[in-house]
């Protein structure tokens, strides 16, 4: 398999694209040309030849008119033409899981390239360092004179850092898939709607405060414990929809104890939105006490 786009200057999102390309096939030639006949030759183009067409190989973005857009009007570069047409595959069949990473990863590189602007600054001068960023501080600098063959360990180092990069969005997405599904199993057995009780420490409030209207409290294991944590009335939001009793924020240890009776009552936040004990017991204990308030 015979991988061709552009020599020169290279940018996160045909970097991005070519290193899903690499994922699906590991044994991939990469070869960075302008010569017309050797972009031809190759089984994939990617990011060079105004065309975007999966049928002949071709992912570019650069014809009149652009590539198209998706539903949210992100338009797509190179990374997203071949994530669209292998991101799933990548993901190991899960379009679900393509998805979330198309969200969190692959949207943002392919607005970077497209001039879009996805984000606002509120501090004068001061812009997030990028992921686009990271991989496009890998080529030669002004002042820099490098080899043909230095140029080409940049743009490899470059492909790997991305590579990596996907492996864990990927990783990372498919964790929470299994965590939704943990969730709304909970909330599907909740004994009782004020309280989701979890097994494990998994990320919850996406499925609890979209899902679960009648849910105060979630109950779930810690490394020093048991918690209990109020739930936000909406996602990103500090308000709770019952806040912890307020007798209880900012005490600790034997305070803690002695004020709720719950003797393994370790600490409550002064913010009244988490409380820890030791034992399951202990955090059922405080759940009552929560719910009478």
């Amino acid at each position: 398999m015979k991988v061709a786009t552009h020599s020169g200057s290279f940018h996160a999102d045909e970097v991005f694209a070519l290193a899903t390309l690499t994922l699906v096939h590991p044994s991939a030639e990469i070869v960075r040309t302008r010569d017309a006949d050797t972009l031809a030759a190759a089984d994939l183009r990617v990011d060079v030849g105004f065309r975007d067409d999966p049928a002949t190989g071709d992912f570019d973005h650069h014809q009149k008119g652009g590539a198209g857009e998706r539903p949210n009007g992100v338009r797509y570069a190179s990374f997203g033409l071949v994530w669209r047409a292998f991101g799933a595959r990548v993901c190991d069949g899960d379009a679900d899981v393509a998805a979330r990473v198309d969200a969190s990863l692959v949207q943002g590189v392919d607005a970077n390239d497209t001039g879009q602007a996805v984000v606002a600054p509120i501090v004068e001068g001061v812009r997030p360092m990028t992921v686009s960023g990271v991989i496009g501080g890998l080529n030669r600098r002004w002042d820099e004179d490098l080899s043909p063959e230095a140029e080409r360990a940049r743009f490899d180092a470059a492909v790997s850092l991305a590579r990596g990069i996907i492996e864990r969005e990927i990783a990372s997405a498919a964790a929470g898939r299994r965590a939704v599904r943990i969730v709304e199993a909970a909330v599907g057995g909740a004994r009782d709607p004020r309280v989701i009780e979890l097994e494990r420490d998994v990320p919850w409030k996406e499925v609890v405060v979209t899902q679960a209207p009648d849910a105060l409290f979630v109950v779930y294991p810690k490394r020093q414990g048991w918690g209990l944590e109020a739930v936000p009335r909406e996602l990103g939001s500090f308000t709770n929809r019952r806040d912890l009793p307020e007798a209880w924020a900012g005490l600790d240890g034997p305070d803690l104890a002695r004020l709720t009776g719950v003797d393994d009552a370790l600490f409550a936040h002064a913010k009244r939105f988490l409380v820890v004990a030791r034992s399951r017991e202990g955090i059922a204990a405080l759940v009552e006490q929560a719910l009478a308030e």
